[in-house]
């Protein structure tokens, strides 16, 4: 059995653990909903503000068929090649889809409504494929674009385009906005970012991973699996590791580095990437120390080539020998590559 989510295999030993019947948990798990973990219990996974602004945005164009009065379900597209089916409340070229974060405890932007509007176009005047997406009120702008990452939106306008094939129209203008997003996003680091308004519309597989405490072990034996492990801190991390590793299995741990390395000992490659607050605190809790600085991404703004960076990643190799280290900047673009 494997998970089409993240190509996993699943240890028999796990199935046979698993709190389900195991017809039940193989349609979960090619669904991409359920994740068993290794002591046989299963959560449920979330989806992604792309997969429900996706929903909202295919619901509203499809409601434009004079014919439907009410749509209550519509099966979307992800980025990780499995269809989905959300619940959406739509008519009259107007939907809305929440926000579902599945067993996520962390996860702020659950529960939140993303609302479409569409009208149909001409197709003439917009691309090749006769749809034109636009961002309104409670998505963030960043330098003047609006928080819609590539893979989304092409998962959006995969979606959109389904239903203008559907109910046979040329083509379609979607406006799709977060009637929370300003409020939400004050929860967020956006503004950190430089995301300003609204909230980001995110997704590389178009599911959220559950996170609690009891992933840890399941994680641990992912670890041990893998020959080239990468291990990474946090959902940017885990975005771009995937992007600058392909070939690695990336195993996303937390504040856990050393007990991810610890479970990685015997592997022949292991490499820490993420941002580097965590990643930098792990090595020395006090390396903001006389630095007069109150962050690390402070210390970073100051001075990117700061030797205080540099001098605690040496220090790593003393509690992590052979352990190459990765520090990401916001955007992806790497701000440090140790190897001792």
């Amino acid at each position: 059995m494997k998970d089409p989510v993240n190509n996993f295999e699943i240890p028999s030993e796990w199935i046979k653990r698993a709190t389900i019947p195991e017809d039940e948990l193989s349609v979960g798990i090619a669904s991409g909903r359920l994740v068993l973990l290794a002591d046989g219990s299963v959560l449920r996974r979330g989806y992604t503000t792309g997969t429900t602004a996706a929903a909202a945005a295919k619901a509203a164009v499809l409601s434009l068929k004079r014919t439907i009065e009410q749509i209550s379900h519509v099966t979307v597209p992800t980025p990780a090649g499995i269809e989905v089916t959300l619940p959406v409340s739509a008519s009259g070229g107007r939907a809305s889809a929440i926000k579902d974060c599945g067993d996520h405890g962390f996860d702020v932007t659950g529960g939140i409504e993303i609302v479409a509007q569409a009208h149909e176009s001409g197709g003439a005047d917009n691309a090749d494929d006769g749809i034109s997406i636009t961002a309104g009120r409670g998505i963030g702008v960043k330098r003047g674009v609006p928080a819609i990452n590539p893979v989304p939106m092409k998962q959006i306008r995969t979606a959109i385009a389904e239903a203008v094939r559907e109910i046979g129209i040329s083509g379609a203008d979607v406006l799709i906005s977060v009637p929370r997003g300003e409020e939400i996003a004050l929860e967020t680091l956006n503004s950190r970012v430089g995301v300003i308004g609204g909230i980001s519309i995110l997704g590389t597989t178009g599911f959220v991973e559950p996170w609690n405490e009891h992933l840890l072990e399941t994680k641990q034996e992912l670890i041990q699996q893998a020959e080239r492990v990468v291990l990474t801190t946090g959902r940017i991390g885990m975005r771009y590791s995937n992007m600058l590793f392909p070939d690695y299995t990336v195993v996303m741990v937390g504040n856990r580095i050393s007990e991810g390395i610890n479970a990685a000992k015997d592997k022949s490659e292991v490499i820490v990437c993420g941002l580097p607050g965590l990643v930098l605190k792990w090595i020395d809790p006090d390396v903001l120390r006389g630095s007069g600085s109150l962050t690390t991404q402070e210390l970073i703004d100051r001075n990117p080539d700061d030797a205080r960076i540099d001098r605690t990643l040496a220090a790593a190799k003393e509690d992590a020998p052979g352990v190459r280290i990765v520090l990401l900047n916001r955007d992806g673009s790497i701000l440090r590559d140790y190897t001792p």
